[in-house]
């Protein structure tokens, strides 16, 4: 992520504390999982954005909301009770670097 350092700093400090958090939390029952969402649409890019980077989306899409919203609904029910300290990427296949493309 290039002019993102902060922002992608924050981002792997976050996934790498998870299983730390999920252990000291699994004594109080308590289950803590992370969601990297991947580029979701959520009007911070535009048209160009997407026309630059469409090699990388293999649905020919950025994600909606609704997409690691229903991922993190999930994990909130009993059907994923067994998942905890989990770092789960929702990114749709995407790659970033597919097809020689490079940000920039």
């Amino acid at each position: 992520m290039p002019g993102e350092v902060a922002y992608a700093a924050a981002k792997a400090a976050v996934a790498g504390i998870t299983p730390t958090l999920a252990d000291q939390l699994a004594d109080r029952r308590l289950r803590l999982n992370t969601v990297n969402p991947g580029p979701v649409d959520t009007g911070y890019l535009g048209a160009d954005a997407f026309r630059e980077m469409a090699p990388m989306f293999p649905f020919g899409r950025f994600g909606e909301p609704d997409d690691p919203a229903r991922l993190i609904a999930w994990l909130c029910t009993d059907e994923a009770a067994w998942i905890t300290g989990q770092v789960i990427d929702s990114e749709g296949g995407f790659a970033r670097h597919r097809n020689g493309w490079r940000p920039g």
